[in-house]
């Protein structure tokens, strides 16, 4: 799911699941690197779990209200509130880690 900035408030407030927003840009070999593990984990939590994509480079007023200054950047928004971050191109299990954080009730 690609997000913009007609997009992104709604679906924050609107998704059940826990959601990943995937600020990235095409140029970025990091970006480019973690876009698997993150389908991976999407594909992994369905039904609780949710990846969104935000370009940065098309998209630079959310990327700027979000503070990203190096990307990838993954916000984890819960209930509509962003509940963690984590910066870089991280191993798989790090970002499991996190998951299963805001996964447990």
């Amino acid at each position: 799911m690609t997000l913009t900035e007609a997009t992104f408030d709604e679906t924050l407030a609107t998704t059940d699941e826990l959601l990943l927003v995937d600020f990235w840009a095409p140029w970025c070999g990091p970006c480019r690197a973690l876009s698997p593990v993150l389908e991976a984990l999407e594909r992994d939590g369905a039904g609780r779990l949710r990846v969104a994509k935000v370009n940065v480079d098309e998209e630079p007023s959310l990327a700027g209200r979000y503070e990203i200054r190096s990307i990838p950047t993954i916000l984890f928004v819960k209930d509509g509130r962003v509940v963690d971050t984590v910066i870089g191109a991280v191993p798989r299990a790090a970002l499991d880690a996190k998951v299963a954080k805001h996964l447990s009730p």
